[in-house]
């Protein structure tokens, strides 16, 4: 499913997190978000699920405005947070059936045992998550957000804590996910060897602003790899790659980002509130 921002501007009072954020992903690709703390990246996420609205432009997923399809929206994206929990006293299948019923999906058993088996915890999956891991919870993460079969993907920050061994094992799902749908990967990511093992096409932000987007391969011809081509173009020290980077224009912004309180599609509504603190709201 295709995304296309069109000059979006978010705030939150005098703080710009998005500068006229114009920006196209194509559909069925795995495109990285890069940008340095305070980029937009998160906001661009919020924007994305539906969670906030831009002040001015427009964010569209395939031939739907975002802003416009209210609750809708959410059968068509799944997200990812960088920081998702569940309560503890329950199953990873009960977690799944849970948050496939607060959607609104049929077919929950079905759902559940697919994505159980998708992300490798069919074996785990009925034991409670207070036992699970960093990397099973991230796994698990990841089932919630593939329940409604998505058209777009968004993960972000899929990897944090993961210790290498897990962080192998989530590439691998991800990749598997990639090749067997259709569906559009958005992954934004501090872990630039990440971005360059998943990703066909890239798109740098710095202070809510787009610096660079392109085809990874061209973003990074000429050059060591993607970490030199970042350090270049948001250091402005040279031309990246040969030159199809696609800058954006205007004074750069003052912006940060929200942080990322996750996402209530992650969440069963019986959720406590030390569970919130640590995850989804």
């Amino acid at each position: 499913m295709h995304i296309e921002t069109t000059d979006v501007t978010r705030t939150y009072g005098a703080v710009t997190a998005l500068d006229g954020l114009t920006l196209s992903i194509p559909s069925g690709s795995t495109f990285g978000l890069l940008g340095t703390n305070g980029a937009g990246k998160t906001t661009l996420f919020r924007l994305l699920i539906g969670h906030e609205t831009p002040d001015s432009g427009t964010v569209r997923i395939g031939d739907t405005t975002v802003s416009a399809a209210g609750p809708e929206i959410r059968e068509r994206v799944g997200y990812l947070p960088e920081r998702a929990g569940f309560p503890a006293e329950l199953t990873a299948r009960e977690v799944l059936a849970v948050t496939a019923r607060v959607r609104g999906l049929s077919d929950v058993d079905e759902r559940v045992a697919s994505v159980l088996s998708t992300v490798g915890l069919d074996g785990d999956a009925d034991r409670p998550v207070e036992g699970f891991s960093n990397g099973m919870g991230r796994r698990l993460g990841l089932a919630t957000a593939l329940l409604p079969d998505p058209d777009v993907l968004l993960l972000d920050e899929p990897t944090a804590g993961l210790d290498p061994l897990g962080v192998v094992a989530f590439h691998r799902i991800v990749e598997d996910v990639s090749e067997r749908t259709d569906a559009t990967v958005l992954v934004c990511s501090h872990a630039l060897a990440e971005v360059e093992r998943l990703c066909d096409r890239v798109a740098i932000l710095n202070d809510g602003q787009l610096l660079a987007a392109g085809e990874l391969s061209e973003l990074t011809a000429g050059t060591s790899g993607l970490e030199e081509t970042f350090e270049a173009v948001v250091t402005g020290d040279g031309q990246s790659g040969d030159g199809q980077a696609v800058a954006a224009g205007g004074p750069a912004g003052s912006g940060t980002e929200r942080p990322s309180d996750a996402s209530d599609l992650q969440r069963p509504p019986d959720a406590t509130p030390a569970d919130r603190e640590e995850g989804t709201p």
